[in-house]
């Protein structure tokens, strides 16, 4: 009989000294299909108006041996009528290091806030925040390292850092262009109610005169590069975000209420800015899951950005107020109806416009991070 250590649990698995049973070589195969149809187009959004593929996943994962896991996710969108194929994520992950320790390497969605390490079909509304659209890019991914200890205290306790190359976010030629701090801390207040928050810093070692001088096509005024790269940059992104939840004696498959906000500060745009010249935003979310298969939610955000043309800025800003009402068959199927409502300052493309769409996932489906 031969063990293989995963985090808190000891499984017995039959097999030879490899530490791994025949069956685990066959990796657990996961499609997440996402479709939409958006009225208008609006500023700062990733989705087109019309009919259109949105965050479509492809995702294989398995254990390697007794040390280690990996994972391999491709994205598939729609831009301009072409498909495009994404490689969102390709790692390796220890598996039972001492002392709570935890090294991931490859390709992998960072951990900076409270979003952006969750995968975007595990939202409640259609698209991210404004703010994250702008400084982020919906999700910022790269490839590099991460290590994390969850700390031994009563509390539950993680820190973090992470080395990227960079290239997801701003384009440069640092070996590591991007490098990430973050901690978080949560418990439980009672049965019902848990909590957790943290604090993120990226320090973008690639941020340039001449990328933020306007030679990158990056368009402000609503639309996506293919990479999903941020729009708007500085060489320091400081994010602090909070989150509550709230279910009756902890049985969140009746009802479940979840309060979340996050703010982001971005500064050192360029050489050309001054203390003034920062990027800024944040955004407050409630979330009722007032029926087993029923949620309703409502989401405000604002941010204020700095646009650079040569040696000065122009000034950007955006109020955006969603309000999305969704059924849930099942753990794998999400209908969802939104109505989102935008004033802005500095972008043409600001509208309101109504959205609906589906997320339905084949195959294997972990559970949601908290």
């Amino acid at each position: 009989m031969v063990y293989r250590v995963l985090p808190f649990v000891l499984i017995p698995l039959i097999g030879i000294n490899t530490g791994v049973a025949a069956n685990e070589l066959n990796p657990d195969v996961s499609v997440t299909l996402d479709g939409y149809y958006k009225q208008n187009d609006t500023a700062l959004s990733h989705r087109e108006k019309g009919f259109g593929l949105g965050h479509t996943e492809l995702s294989l994962s398995s254990p390697i041996d007794d040390l280690f896991s990996g994972r391999l996710t491709a994205v598939f969108e729609e831009h301009d009528g072409e498909s495009e194929v994404l490689i969102e994520e390709a790692y390796l992950q220890t598996n039972g290091l001492p002392a709570g320790l935890g090294v991931r390497a490859g390709r992998f969605l960072s951990q900076v806030g409270y979003l952006n390490g969750r995968h975007m079909h595990e939202d409640d509304f259609v698209e991210r925040p404004a703010v994250y659209r702008a400084l982020l890019g919906s999700h910022y991914y790269d490839t590099g390292v991460r290590l994390n200890a969850v700390l031994p205290t009563p509390f539950f306790w993680q820190v973090g850092a992470e080395a990227f190359n960079g290239n997801q976010l701003s384009e440069g030629d640092e070996d590591i262009g991007v490098y990430t701090l973050n901690t978080r801390v949560g418990g439980d207040l009672s049965v019902s109610q848990s909590w957790q928050a943290g604090l993120s810093w990226l320090r973008n070692r690639q941020v340039s005169a001449e990328d933020d001088e306007g030679e990158h096509d990056h368009d402000h005024e609503g639309g996506h590069d293919h990479s999903h790269g941020a729009s708007y940059t500085g060489e320091n992104l400081y994010v602090a975000d909070a989150v509550w939840k709230w279910s009756p004696n902890g049985n969140t498959r009746e009802q479940q209420i979840t309060l979340s906000g996050e703010y982001l500060y971005a500064d050192e745009l360029n050489e050309f800015a001054t203390s003034d010249d920062v990027h800024e935003g944040w955004y407050v979310s409630g979330v009722y899951q007032f029926a087993p298969q029923w949620s309703a939610g409502v989401r405000y955000g604002e941010v204020d950005l700095r646009e650079p043309h040569g040696d000065h800025f122009h000034s950007q800003s955006l109020e955006e107020t969603d309000v999305m009402l969704s059924w849930s068959r099942s753990h794998f199927s999400t209908l969802r109806l939104q109505y989102t409502h935008q004033s802005a300052t500095g972008f043409s493309k600001a509208d309101n416009t109504v959205m609906v769409q589906y997320v339905m996932s084949l195959g294997a489906h972990g559970a949601h991070g908290y």
